[in-house]
C-alpha cells in the first residue's frame, strides 16, 4: 500500500524492536482470525441466522483496524486521503448496501495483502539492518598486562585492544602486534579473506579468522568505517527518486479524482443507463476498489530499496535513489588519476647498470642512500630493492641538494642521485643509448645514479595503472560509456599512462580548479557525466558532476561529497552499480505498465458490469503483491 510503503522509506536502518519482529505476523494473524469469522458468517447467512451480521462486523473491526488506523493517521497528519480510506469507504459501503459478505472479503484480502507486503517490504530492508547486528557490543581492553572487557563505546582514540580468532572486530584501527586473516565481506563485499600483517589497518565489523592480534585503536566508535556505511545508508533510505516523489504527488491528485468519479458513478448510470439504485450503487465500491492505485504507488519504492540492499551488499553504497535512478542515464565518466585509475604510489619499473657494474652492488649503494629521504621517488627505490633481499649500508656522509638530490660517501666512494643536471646533462643524455629519453616518452619518471667514474646506472619509476583498472574500463566501453582521464601530469605521462588504461580521451596538465572547468565542458558536450575521485581536489569537481564517485579508502572530504562510494576501490563496481540502475529502472517501468493497465482493465469489467465485488478486490490486491515480489527481484 502507498502509505506503507512511504512509512517505510523514511525508517532508519537500526536493529528492529520486538515488536516490529512481530508486527507481520500479528497482521496476519488477524487477518486470518477475520478469514475465520468471515466463513462462519457466510455459513449463518445461509441458515438465515441473525448471528451472521454480528460475526461480520467482527471480522470488519478485527482484519481492517490496522489499516483503518492506518489511514486515518495519515489523513490527520497531511490533511489529505489516501488509498486506506477507499479500501475502508468500499467495505462499509458494501456493508450499508447488503453485501455483507463481500465488503468482509474485502477487508480480508486487503488484510492478507498488507501482512504480505510488510513481510517483502523487511525483506527488502534486512540486507540494510542486519548491518547493525555486524557492530560488536564489546571489546577486550589491554591495560599493561590485564585484559578487561568493555563497552565498545569506552574506547579512545590510541587504546590497545585484543582481537582473537573468531571475534568481530570492534573500531577501525591498526594492527601493532601480531598476523592474521581477515574477513572484510561486510565492508567490502568481497567473500575471500585477506592476510594483514604490522601496521596495516583493520576495520570495525569484520571478523578476525585466524591468529590473536593486538590493534591501536585509530578512530572513535562514532567515525569508523562501519558507521559511515549506516549513516550513508540512513541517507539513502530517506532520500526519494524523482519517480518516487512524482508518484507520491499525484496519489493525492488521483485519490480526489477516484472519489468524484465514484460519486458520479453513484447516479449517473441509474439515469443514464437505466441501472437500479443498489446496482448503481454495488458498481460504485467496486470502482472505489478497483481504481485505488495501491500497485502503482508500491511500483517504485520497493524497487528502489531493493537495489540499494543489492549494491550495498556489494560494497557500492548509493546515498539515495535519486542518484541510482541518475547512474543509468549516464554517457560518460571522467576519472582522476592518482588513485584511482593508479595505484597512487610510484613504483620502480625498469632499471639500466652501466655494462662491466654488478647491478645488486650499484642498487643496493643507491637505496643505502635514498633510505635517509622522505621523497616519494626514493622510498619507491628502497622498498623495490628491498624487496629483492639487498641488505641496507650506512653512508659515511649525506647532503641533500634541494630540487636537485642527494650527494652522499658510500665506502669511500662518492655518489650522486638525482636529476640529469645533477650528475651531468649531456653524459646522461647518452647514457645507454639515449635510453632515458625513450622511457621518460612511456610517461616515466628517471632518476640518475652515479660515481665518481660517471653514471652507473638509471632507474626508472612510474604511478603504475591499477591492476583492475583496463578491466573496469573496457566493461564500461562495452555500456556504452565514453572515459575521460584528468590528469596534473605532463603530455607524456598522460598520453601513457592513458593508452595503458584505456581511456577514450585525456586531459593533462589540469589543475585541481581546472576539473571542475573540464567537467562543465563535459556536461555540455555529454548532458549526464559522472565523476570518479579519492582526494580533497577532487570534491568539487564530484559535486558538480551529475552523479559523483568516490573511492572507499578516499578522503573523508571526497566520501562526504560523493553520490555513490565503492567501498573496495573496486572500479569495476561502478559498470555494476550502472547494470543495477538500469535493471531498477527497467522494473519500475514494467511495475508501473503493468498496474496501470490492471486498473485499466478492471475499471471496464466494471462498467461492463462483468466484474463482482470479490473478483475486483482479488485483482486489485494481487497486482500490488506481484508488483512487491517483481521488485524483490533486484535482491538477486
Amino acid at each position: 500500500m502507498s502509505s506503507n510503503a512511504k512509512a517505510f522509506s523514511m525508517k532508519q536502518p537500526s536493529s528492529p524492536s520486538f515488536l516490529e519482529k512481530i508486527k507481520p505476523h500479528a497482521e496476519l494473524a488477524a487477518a486470518l482470525f477475520s478469514g475465520v469469522l468471515i466463513l462462519s458468517g457466510w455459513l449463518l447467512q445461509k441458515q438465515d441466522s441473525e448471528l451472521a451480521i454480528p460475526l461480520f462486523i467482527l471480522a470488519f473491526i478485527i482484519g481492517g483496524y490496522a489499516k483503518a488506523k492506518e489511514g486515518i493517521e495519515e489523513t490527520i497528519e497531511n490533511k489529505e486521503l489516501n488509498v486506506e480510506m477507499l479500501m475502508v469507504f468500499a467495505a462499509i459501503g458494501s456493508a450499508i448496501i447488503g453485501y455483507w459478505t463481500e465488503g468482509a472479503i474485502l477487508i480480508f484480502i486487503f488484510a492478507v495483502s498488507g501482512a504480505l507486503e510488510t513481510y517483502t517490504m523487511n525483506k527488502s530492508q534486512k540486507e540494510i539492518s542486519s548491518l547493525m547486528d555486524l557492530q560488536p557490543e564489546e571489546a577486550t581492553l589491554l591495560d599493561g598486562d590485564e585484559e578487561r572487557r568493555v563497552n565498545v563505546s569506552e574506547l579512545s582514540i590510541g587504546d590497545k585492544i585484543l582481537v582473537k580468532p573468531g571475534e568481530r572486530i570492534p573500531s577501525d584501527g591498526s594492527i601493532i602486534k601480531g598476523q592474521t586473516t581477515i574477513d572484510e565481506a561486510a565492508i567490502t563485499g568481497e567473500s575471500l579473506p585477506v592476510s594483514k600483517s604490522l601496521k596495516e589497518n583493520v576495520f570495525a565489523g569484520t571478523v578476525n579468522i585466524t591468529g590473536s592480534v593486538v590493534v591501536e585503536i585509530t578512530k572513535a566508535s562514532d567515525e569508523t568505517l562501519f558507521q559511515k556505511i549506516i549513516q550513508l545508508v540512513q541517507s539513502a533510505q530517506s532520500e526519494k527518486s524523482p519517480s518516487q516523489l512524482f508518484i507520491e504527488r499525484f496519489e493525492g491528485t488521483y485519490v480526489k479524482i477516484v472519489l468524484v468519479a465514484v460519486f458520479l458513478m453513484m447516479f449517473v448510470p441509474h439515469f443514464a443507463l437505466d441501472w437500479s439504485w443498489k446496482e448503481t450503487f454495488y458498481r460504485a465500491m467496486i470502482l472505489l476498489v478497483v481504481a485505488s492505485p495501491c500497485a502503482l504507488v508500491a511500483s517504485i519504492m520497493p524497487a528502489t530499496l531493493s537495489a540499494i540492499s543489492n549494491g550495498a551488499r556489494h560494497g557500492i553504497l548509493f546515498k539515495g535513489g535519486a542518484h541510482l535512478e541518475n547512474l543509468s542515464n549516464l554517457k560518460a565518466i571522467a576519472f582522476d588519476k592518482t588513485g584511482t585509475l593508479t595505484k597512487g604510489k610510484p613504483e620502480v619499473t625498469d632499471v639500466i647498470v652501466r655494462e662491466g657494474l654488478n647491478a645488486d652492488e650499484v642498487l643496493a649503494a643507491a637505496a643505502s642512500i635514498e633510505s635517509h629521504s622522505n621523497h616519494p621517488l626514493a622510498q619507491a627505490i628502497v622498498t623495490h630493492v628491498k624487496d629483492g633481499g639487498a641488505v641496507l649500508k650506512q653512508p659515511e656522509s649525506i647532503e641533500d641538494v634541494s630540487g636537485w638530490g642527494v650527494r652522499a660517501v658510500l665506502n669511500g666512494v662518492e655518489w650522486k642521485i638525482g636529476k640529469a643536471e645533477f650528475v651531468g646533462k649531456e653524459e646522461a643524455g647518452a647514457f645507454a643509448e639515449g635510453a632515458a629519453a625513450k622511457l621518460a616518452h612511456e610517461g616515466k619518471t628517471i632518476v640518475y645514479a652515479a660515481n665518481e667514474e660517471g653514471i652507473a646506472a638509471i632507474l626508472a619509476l612510474k604511478d603504475t595503472v591499477r591492476d583492475i583498472t583496463v578491466k573496469a574500463l573496457d566493461l564500461l566501453k562495452k555500456q556504452d560509456i565514453y572515459t575521460i582521464m584528468l590528469t596534473g601530469d605532463s603530455e607524456a605521462t598522460a598520453k601513457a599512462i592513458a593508452s595503458e588504461a584505456h581511456v577514450d580521451q585525456y586531459v593533462a596538465e589540469c589543475l585541481p580548479d581546472m576539473k571542475v572547468d573540464e567537467l562543465k565542458k563535459l556536461m555540455s558536450r555529454f548532458a549526464s557525466v559522472a565523476m570518479v575521485g579519492d582526494g580533497i581536489n577532487d570534491a568539487p569537481a564530484l559535486a558538480t558532476a551529475n552523479v559523483g564517485i568516490a573511492m572507499g579508502e578516499g578522503t573523508d572530504v571526497a566520501l562526504e561529497t560523493a553520490d555513490v562510494v565503492l567501498m573496495k576501490n573496486d572500479l569495476t563496481r561502478i559498470a555494476e552499480a550502472i547494470s543495477i540502475s538500469k535493471r531498477m529502472n527497467r522494473i519500475v517501468k514494467q511495475n508501473v505498465i503493468f498496474s496501470i493497465s490492471v486498473i485499466m482493465l478492471l475499471i471496464a469489467s466494471n462498467f461492463l458490469q462483468f466484474l463482482d465485488l470479490p473478483y475486483g478486490v482479488i485483482g486489485h490486491e494481487g497486482s500490488t503483491i506481484l508488483v512487491i515480489l517483481n521488485s524483490l527481484r533486484l535482491l538477486r
